[in-house]
């Protein structure tokens, strides 16, 4: 099948295009954020072809793949097809809602034409979706290898854009772990932040995915300070490296860690207080690496993924 499909959601489009489907990704002259194109800092299969946003008329397309409100209209717009009508069409939801939550209305409720993708149980929960159709499609990662070697004693973080997304994210969070743990900071515009009352936190911005992984392999322990977001898809990358992860009680994080494979709680001092023993503890720190590495591939592995995508399509284009 030929897809279109945005590049939004680097991390989730990485897996996606490994299927064995041709996916159409509209590029603009200045790769804003509806013709971002390829990916430069993921390693993406041929398969994944830039197409300028201007020639998509010219394209034979077979689905859609949408994945914000307004791709519907720029579909149209773009190719002269109507999503959900002459074009058969899915609709990603990637994120938990916010808002008046538990009773966040979905942008596309009620609409038997489309069909709504959740990416976790927890997010099908908290949206009111109405009569849309809903099928749960849960993450898969490529699988980076077993590369934890935990040698370096602090705690590794991933946060994209951590002043945007605030609290969401846990960014206030960040200087109170740091008090009694050194955390190291991965992410987009980390540089944004202000570590000072947090003098114990180093930050790296924009690593290549590769880069990335081997230096979180590196150290000792994954944080996963979110309060509330869909689950993250750094954490089930961390899980599949080996590494011994700790995160609050929340959203889907306490169906992607099971008992043994790291540690859950919803208070910020008990989660601080675990990270510590595991920094001091690497016996400890490997034994629940491993058991998040088998928990990962069990529930999140490519195969399955790329399995339930193939279904799907099939069924919408039928």
């Amino acid at each position: 099948m030929r897809v279109l499909i945005w590049h939004v959601h680097g991390s989730w489009t990485t897996a996606l295009v490994q299927g064995c489907h041709t996916y159409l990704l509209p590029v603009t002259a200045d790769r804003g954020p509806d013709g971002l194109g390829r990916a430069r800092t993921w390693s993406w299969p041929e398969s994944a072809v830039e197409v300028p946003a201007e020639e998509l008329r010219n394209e034979h397309l077979d689905a859609v793949i949408l994945q914000r409100p307004h791709e519907e209209e720029l579909t149209r717009r773009l190719t002269g097809r109507r999503p959900g009508h002459d074009l058969p069409a899915v609709y990603v939801e990637h994120d938990a809602p916010s808002g008046d939550v538990p009773l966040t209305r979905h942008p596309l409720a009620d609409r038997p034409d489309v069909r709504l993708v959740h990416v976790t149980h927890f997010n099908h929960l908290m949206w009111d979706s109405g009569r849309t159709p809903v099928t749960i499609i849960e993450h898969g990662v490529l699988d980076p290898g077993p590369r934890w070697t935990g040698t370096i004693a602090r705690s590794a973080v991933v946060i994209n854009e951590p002043v945007r997304r605030g609290r969401y994210v846990g960014t206030d969070l960040l200087p109170f772990f740091a008090e009694q743990v050194p955390l190291d900071l991965f992410g987009m515009r980390v540089e944004e932040l202000d570590t000072a009352p947090g003098r114990s936190i180093r930050r790296y911005e924009d690593l290549p995915q590769e880069r990335m992984h081997r230096a979180l392999a590196l150290r000792r322990v994954y944080l996963h300070p979110v309060r509330w977001t869909s689950l993250g898809l750094s954490l089930i990358e961390a899980m599949h490296l080996g590494m011994p992860v700790a995160a609050f009680a929340v959203t889907e994080a306490v169906e992607a860690i099971p008992p043994g494979a790291g540690i859950l709680s919803a208070s910020k001092e008990r989660l601080r207080e675990g990270v510590r023993r595991l920094l001091a503890d690497p016996a400890e720190a490997a034994q629940l690496g491993k058991n998040a590495r088998n928990a990962a591939l069990d529930r999140y592995g490519l195969a399955r993924f790329l399995a339930d995508w193939d279904r799907l399509l099939a069924e919408i284009a039928r």
